[in-house]
């Protein structure tokens, strides 16, 4: 933020609350006078978030730091509690949890099941052994929205595809104007 940003910032600060209210654009002059203050206002707020980033990014440095060694020694003691887990579980099949004042060792075990790895080998072997059950088909709207028009019929707006025909399930968005500001 360079001085005169500041400037404008402080010159909006001093005025008094009832003022602020009324104020109001009347022409290009005040017009650009609000412009003036919301550059200022803009460039105020990326020094603020830059700030915090910079902080973020340092603490978040420290924080990788003190862990690393932490999540170590925790990864140490989990393999050891598992590698004796894993003896007592051959001893006792039962012993599915350990427990003990501060914590426990739960073993679940999970049945083979099938898993996708390469969807298009499994669609063509569907697709070749005629399992159509298992092929859904799915809507290309971006592509159909694009054939689609808003028409007027017995004055209501409705969307009707190319060959004119209404298209059931589809509702007009009605136009709408957005305002965006842009600072320079």
């Amino acid at each position: 933020m360079n001085s005169l940003q500041e400037f404008e910032l402080n010159e909006w600060e001093m005025e008094r609350d009832e003022e602020k209210q009324r104020f109001q654009i009347t022409g290009i002059d005040s017009l650009n006078w609000a412009f003036r203050k919301l550059s200022a206002y803009k460039a105020k707020e990326n020094e603020i978030t830059e700030l915090a980033k910079a902080e973020r990014e340092r603490i978040d440095r420290w924080e990788e730091e003190q862990k690393k060694s932490i999540q170590q020694n925790i990864e140490f003691f989990e393999q050891l509690i598992s590698e004796y887990h894993a003896k007592v579980l051959q001893d006792d099949p039962k012993a599915k949890t350990l427990s003990t004042p501060y914590g426990k060792s739960k073993a679940r075990k999970t049945k083979a099941q099938p898993e996708k790895a390469d969807e298009k080998a499994i669609l063509q072997h569907v697709i070749d052994n005629k399992m159509d059950e298992y092929i859904k088909p799915s809507l290309k709207w971006a592509d159909l929205k694009k054939t689609l028009q808003v028409a007027e019929v017995n004055g209501k707006q409705v969307v009707v595809d190319e060959n004119g025909q209404i298209v059931p399930g589809v509702e007009v968005k009605p136009e709408t104007i957005t305002y965006k500001t842009e600072v320079e």
